[in-house]
């Protein structure tokens, strides 16, 4: 039996899938329904289910995030309203990426690709239809967009124009985002979902939810007894911590 997991922060949305999903395949075992990013990785590491159905704008962790993370043998099909994300989730090696509002028709297509191995060995399951194909191919073509270089950010009354380059870590505070400069902490209100898509991603890599790092400033890993990861940055005295859903950014490490 085929095991899989749900992961959408609309309960609504998440109990219509699920419905969908054993109308056409009654042989699916829907081993977990996620509320969001976190508790969606969790569960995977956790169950291990052969599939995990992942909506890509959770609280928490991104389904890309989730995906990226995945250590196991868990294949992930995408179900989201934002379609600018479908060459990154190709790019993760997802086997669909769906887009909501979810018809019974396309749903049942997807179906039909994630059955085809066992039915069918020798036939490889059918590529994106065509309106995912014009999204994909319209992506693809797009210009690159030009990354962040500069950030203007406050201190008290001052504002600074910091270059990126000179910035150790971003870490998520309530409503602010600090930035944490060789010249000093700053707050601005970019989130660092925001911020980690406008960034060089070959010097800065998001290592928890509320925090990107910069590696040009990177002094070193540490594992504690219970093998969680922390990063030690030059200049910093306190350690951040890495998220399991980044862990393997640092495997070589």
């Amino acid at each position: 039996m085929t095991r899989a997991l749900i992961a959408d922060d609309e309960p609504h949305l998440a109990q219509y899938l699920r419905d969908q999903l054993l109308a056409l395949w009654p042989e699916l075992e829907i081993v977990h329904v996620a509320r969001n990013g976190v508790e969606a990785a969790e569960r995977i590491a956790a169950l291990e289910p052969d599939l995990a159905f992942l909506d890509i704008q959770m609280p928490g962790l991104t389904g890309l995030e989730v995906a990226q993370g995945i250590e196991g043998a868990t294949r992930v099909v995408f179900v989201t309203a934002f379609d600018e994300f479908a060459l990154q989730a190709f790019e993760h090696a997802a086997l669909d990426y769906v887009l909501k509002p979810v018809s019974g028709e396309r749903l049942a297509r997807t179906v039909a690709r994630l059955r085809a191995p066992q039915q069918a060995p020798q036939q490889a399951p059918a590529g994106p239809d065509a309106a995912l194909a014009q999204v994909l191919n319209r992506l693809m073509a797009a210009p690159p967009q030009p990354r962040l270089r500069y950030i203007l950010a406050g201190q008290g009354e001052r504002t600074r124009h910091l270059d990126v380059s000179d910035v150790r870590f971003f870490q998520a505070d309530d409503k602010y985002t600090v930035v944490a400069s060789v010249h000093g902490e700053y707050l601005i209100r970019t989130t660092i979902t925001d911020l980690a898509a406008q960034l060089d991603p070959q010097q800065f890599r998001q290592v928890h939810r509320s925090t990107v790092v910069n590696l040009a400033w990177l002094d070193g890993t540490r594992r504690d007894d219970a093998s969680r990861l922390f990063l030690r940055l030059r200049g910093h005295d306190s350690e951040l911590p890495v998220s399991r859903a980044f862990v393997h950014l640092f495997k070589a490490m």
